[in-house]
């Protein structure tokens, strides 16, 4: 072997030697996140499937049963199909609301006005304040007899609303409860105006479109990458809601009047941590995560038709 190829060996021997302690490394650095998503994330639901086919009180082992579980939900049960109507009717209250809403105080963040951080500060921080902590101020701010909300409707003009004790309310109630964490959508918005161009305002401007018109030919174009984002990640959280109602509704059965307010998932708690029937929850668990799956995809689908990215087409 000529004295050339010794030293190529060498450095290459000594290349894959660094490229694999740096990949080892890498792993290292990583192992904690690896294990939080297979412990937290991918176990679970693996473990969720297989208990869907099985009878699980949890002190006792699992005894398989097959899809018993699954006609049941479709059969006899009529409680699952009222609490996904319940999450649904929410969603498609809350979701447009929300993106309203925050796309709305988005733009008028993005002004050029006096004390713009302190106003982004006082729209963000109901975003940080603890679930239970907020939900107990609802509940106070929604109390049928001294609640402010009442009170604000009875000076002008309007009939006090029974918002958590009637079947007619509840629910918009706590689509009215949802618009306290617009925080999160309105600095992504935020993000997403900001990074529009201001040629293509001046351009707009040039052709004579007046603010409507570039609101609408421009911001929402722009926007809407941002726009879908929210879109996906609200209709995700706001077919999941628990906390709001848990924490309001526990004395009231934990659904509400009728059942008005009976989540999907407040009821997958409901079957798994009171009646201890862990089977039959990880069931209603797994069709509501097919449904999501479902759904997403077809939101993902849509994009194509409305979703905008500046330089594709």
């Amino acid at each position: 072997m000529s004295r050339a190829v010794v030293p190529r060996l060498t450095l290459a021997s000594g290349l894959r030697r660094r490229g694999a302690r740096e990949a080892l490394l890498g792993v290292l650095f990583a192992l904690p996140w690896i294990i939080r998503l297979i412990s937290l994330h991918i176990y679970p639901m693996l473990a969720a499937f297989y208990y869907s086919f099985t009878r699980y009180g949890m002190v006792q082992a699992p005894q398989w049963i097959g899809l018993r579980n699954y006609a049941t939900i479709f059969g006899r049960d009529k409680l699952p199909l009222q609490a996904f109507y319940n999450s649904i009717y929410y969603s498609i209250g809350a979701v447009p609301l929300q993106l309203a809403l925050g796309l709305f105080l988005a733009i008028l963040l993005v002004q050029r006005i006096h004390g713009l951080s302190f106003f982004r500060s006082v729209f963000f921080i109901p975003t940080v304040v603890p679930a239970v902590a907020s939900s107990i101020l609802w509940l106070w701010l929604l109390n049928s007899r001294i609640g402010l909300v009442n009170e604000v409707l009875t000076h002008i003009g309007l009939p006090r609303i029974q918002w958590l004790s009637s079947p007619r309310w509840v629910k918009p109630a706590f689509i009215l409860m949802s618009l306290w964490g617009i925080g999160w959508d309105t600095v992504i918005f935020v993000a997403g105006l900001q990074n529009i161009s201001r040629h293509l305002y001046e351009a707009a401007e040039m052709d004579g479109a007046g603010l409507w018109a570039r609101f609408r030919n421009v911001t929402l174009p722009m926007l809407s990458p941002t726009i879908f984002f929210n879109l996906v990640m609200g209709t995700i959280g706001s077919l999941q809601v628990f906390g709001p109602a848990f924490v309001i509704l526990r004395g009231a059965g934990g659904g509400g009047p009728q059942n008005a307010a009976l989540f999907y998932v407040l009821y997958i708690f409901r079957q798994g941590f009171s009646y201890f029937e862990m089977g039959y929850a990880s069931a209603l668990a797994v069709l509501i995560f097919l449904f999501i799956l479902l759904l997403t995809a077809l939101v993902f689908r849509s994009s194509a038709v409305w979703v905008y990215y500046e330089g594709t087409r």
